[in-house]
């Protein structure tokens, strides 16, 4: 007797996850060409345990929204987007928003590496399979931790203006007013 055909899913929903401390514009980018590959995307603000945040959860979910709230009202043709905070697995938080599928940015040879084996295992132990974008060229520097630093060191952080948004750049600022402890534990 053949068998049924496996059913397709009625929607294809990529998770994005990632600490985003803070968010860059190659973060930006991986949405804006995840929105043009499913039919939703759901940004994952986590929280990893042996990183310390410079920004709270609630912070970056804050400011992740607001970008993307901007990102999807100037380019309102993509997939919707939502941002959600969790805490615990990854492949946990991509279950319960249904997920068909892990979205990740591959800067260079050393992301994709890492990146493989993380891919590799989260299909063994989750059936998800995992979509890489490549970063744009001008993207293919930029991290996070790059960005802590040069706010920690330096005096104008303007000059992270090709790296970041401007809302990013202003809570850096307020940051480094209200919190300077913050940013001398990051350049110890």
């Amino acid at each position: 007797m053949p068998t049924a055909p496996t059913p397709i899913a009625a929607s294809h929903v990529a998770c994005y996850p990632g600490s985003f401390d803070p968010p860059t514009f190659g973060h930006l980018d991986v949405v804006v060409r995840g929105r043009k590959m499913f039919d939703k995307v759901v940004v994952g603000v986590g929280r990893n345990p042996e990183k310390e945040t410079l920004f709270s959860q609630e912070e970056r979910t804050d400011m992740l929204r607001r970008l993307i709230d901007e990102l999807v009202k100037n380019e309102p043709n993509g997939a919707p987007v939502e941002v959600r905070p969790f805490e615990g697995l990854t492949v946990d938080f991509a279950r319960s928003v249904h997920a068909t599928v892990l979205l990740r940015g591959i800067r260079n040879l050393s992301d994709l590496q890492s990146e493989i084996q993380q891919a590799l295992t989260n299909r063994q132990v989750a059936g998800l399979e995992t979509a890489f974008v490549v970063a744009g060229e001008s993207f293919a520097y930029t991290s996070s931790t790059l960005i802590r630093q040069i706010a920690a060191m330096g005096k104008d952080l303007g000059v992270l203006s090709t790296m970041c948004p401007p809302t990013v750049i202003e809570e850096l600022k307020r940051k480094k007013r209200e919190a300077p402890a913050k940013f001398g534990r990051l350049v110890e």
